[in-house]
Order: structure tokens, then C-alpha cells, then sequence
């Protein structure tokens, strides 16, 4: 009798956390993260505290097939082809080369992403509004910041005419991002040194100091892979080689970089959920709209600007939406 009860019991919680979608053998639907290294970061532990919130748990309500790459870009497409061999229910990708990786593996298992770059532009959907296909999710709408993150620094550092660019030409969508920031720099009088970070390890430490030879003043850069996953370290090297530095991260400014301006990531993550949660209760993804974040956040490290002899002007700090100190 008590066999009776527990199976169906069993059996209701499990019909409640399926919707419609397809069961795996084991009952639960699958749900497959793939990630280019955000395991263990704060934006991982984000995106888990949001699954929760959806009351998706790996091992009572989803089987949650996990896969990192560890920040080697190359392993995402074997990664994203065994997730579509367990035939997952979706495929989660938190960044865009896993984005990339989950696309080319399948054109019918749901893909929530987030991306950087407009995903209309990159031909990921056909509209924000009514994305069609299989993938849906948020755009976080970082490179297009570029201009403001100049006016930023701008302000910040009195006088500032030299402004090193860390970027990797190799990259695509980075070439275009580079030539808004010019763009952007002649706009508001600012000189852009190009430093690159090439290849699969790219010598930041040599490109900043190269920049430091040629006179910048301070140092920007655009958004890659590569360079997301020194996050940890690119922002204490600039500060120990006294250059000012602006990212798109605050993830940078935790590590000791001196300021960002962007979209809260972290807050990004938990929301991707709600798409999850969607999906494995049958809604379309090509019916659910890409949202874009509507508040961009200011955060300054003060400890790295002490460090750098940096008095920032009260015009500045009564912009900061969070201060690291």
C-alpha cells in the first residue's frame, strides 16, 4: 500500500514539472547546460538560484546534463553534440560560443542563450519580438556600450586624451565593435591605440605594456570570449601596471580592474530560467520574445583607485551604482 502511494505521488510530481513536454527515460525531463567556463563563478551560481526559484532541481523535478568547456572554445561542438545524442528537452547556453556551438548541433531542440551582440544582426532569429526557429533568450547588449564607456572614462580621468583598445582583430564581430569605438572616440576627442590579444593565449601583459609604451592613458575593451575568461586576472594586471581600465564586466572590477559599465550578468543569468521554465512547459521559443536589459550599472573599485592615485570627480561618483571596495 505504501509502494501505491509513493509511486503515485511520483507520478504527479513528475506530471507537473514535464507540462508537455517529451519525458526522458528516467521521468524527468532533460535539460542541457553548455558553457564556455562559468562554472563555479557567480554567474553560475545565478543561473542555479534560478532554476531553483522555478522550482527546477536537478535529480526531483529536471535531469540537468551539465557540460563546460573550461574556456577552450574548441570543445563546445563536441559538447553540444553529445547534449543533442542524450536528446535534451533544451539546450541552456548562458554565452555566445556556446550559443554558436548549440546552433550548428541542432535546428530543433529549444536553445536559450545570451549574447552579446544584436542576435538579429547575427542571424540568430529573425526579430527580437518573434524570434521563430528554435532559439529564443536575452541579448544583454554589451558592445553597444562601447561609446559611453569612452564618455565614462572620459570623465573620470581629467585630461584623458590616449586610450588603449584591448582587442582580438581574428574576431568578427569585435572588428565592427572596434570601428564604433573610434568612431565614438573622435566624437568626444579621444585617441584609440589599437592592442591586440591574438590566438587561442593571447600575452595580455605584453599587449598592455605596449600600450603603455605608446602613451595610453587608460585602456578599454571589447568584449571576446578570450578575453572574458581572464576576467579574473585581466583586471588586477591593468591595476598593477597603472593603467586605468573600463570594462563591460563588473566581474573585472571584482578582480581589480578599475571600473564597469553594463548590464547587471549575474542578474542576466537567474532570468534565463524563466525561459527554461517556459519552454519545458511547452511554450514555442520561436514564440517568446529576446529581451534586452532596460538598466545598465556603473561600478567602481575604489581600493583600485587609490592604488592608482586616481581622484574621481563627485560628478562621477554620484553616478556609481555599486562601489567595490
Amino acid at each position: 500500500m505504501d509502494h501505491r502511494r509513493a509511486l503515485c505521488a511520483f507520478v504527479t510530481i513528475a506530471a507537473v514539472a514535464i507540462g508537455s513536454t517529451s519525458a526522458a527515460a528516467d521521468g524527468l525531463p532533460r535539460v542541457g547546460w553548455l558553457d564556455f567556463g562559468i562554472s563555479d563563478t557567480v554567474r553560475a551560481q545565478a543561473l542555479e538560484q534560478g532554476l531553483r526559484e522555478q522550482g527546477l532541481v536537478h535529480g526531483r523535478t529536471i535531469v540537468l546534463e551539465r557540460r563546460s568547456a573550461a574556456g577552450d572554445v574548441s570543445r563546445l561542438p563536441r559538447m553540444a553534440e553529445e547534449l543533442v545524442r542524450l536528446k535534451v528537452d533544451v539546450i541552456l547556453a548562458p554565452d555566445p560560443p556556446s550559443v554558436g556551438a548549440a546552433r550548428a548541433a541542432t535546428k530543433t531542440i529549444p536553445i536559450v542563450m545570451r549574447v552579446s551582440n544584436d542576435p538579429v544582426a547575427t542571424g540568430l532569429v529573425a526579430s527580437l519580438a518573434h524570434p521563430g526557429g528554435n532559439i529564443t533568450g536575452l541579448y544583454s547588449v554589451a558592445d553597444a556600450l562601447v561609446g559611453k564607456r569612452l564618455e565614462i572614462l572620459r570623465e573620470a580621468i581629467p585630461g584623458l586624451t590616449k586610450v588603449a583598445v584591448l582587442w582580438d582583430p581574428g574576431d568578427g564581430r569585435s572588428q565592427f565593435w572596434f570601428r564604433e569605438a573610434q568612431t565614438a572616440a573622435r566624437t568626444i576627442g579621444l585617441q584609440l591605440l589599437s592592442i591586440e590579444a591574438r590566438g587561442a593565449r593571447p600575452d595580455f601583459e605584453a599587449a598592455v605594456r605596449s600600450g603603455i609604451k605608446r602613451g595610453a592613458q587608460a585602456l578599454i575593451t571589447i568584449r571576446n570570449p578570450r578575453i572574458v575568461a581572464a576576467s579574473q586576472s585581466l583586471g588586477a594586471l591593468t591595476t598593477r601596471l597603472h593603467v586605468p581600465a573600463m570594462y563591460d564586466e563588473q566581474a573585472f572590477v571584482q578582480s581589480g580592474g578599475l571600473m564597469s559599465y553594463g548590464t547587471n550578468l549575474p542578474e542576466l543569468y537567474r532570468h534565463l530560467a524563466g525561459y527554461v521554465d517556459k519552454i519545458l512547459k511547452g511554450s514555442p521559443p520561436g514564440d517568446l520574445p529576446v529581451e534586452q536589459p532596460t538598466r545598465f550599472e556603473l561600478v567602481i573599485n575604489l581600493k583600485s583607485a587609490r592604488a592608482l592615485g586616481l581622484k574621481l570627480p563627485p560628478a562621477v561618483l554620484e553616478r556609481v551604482d555599486r562601489v567595490i571596495e
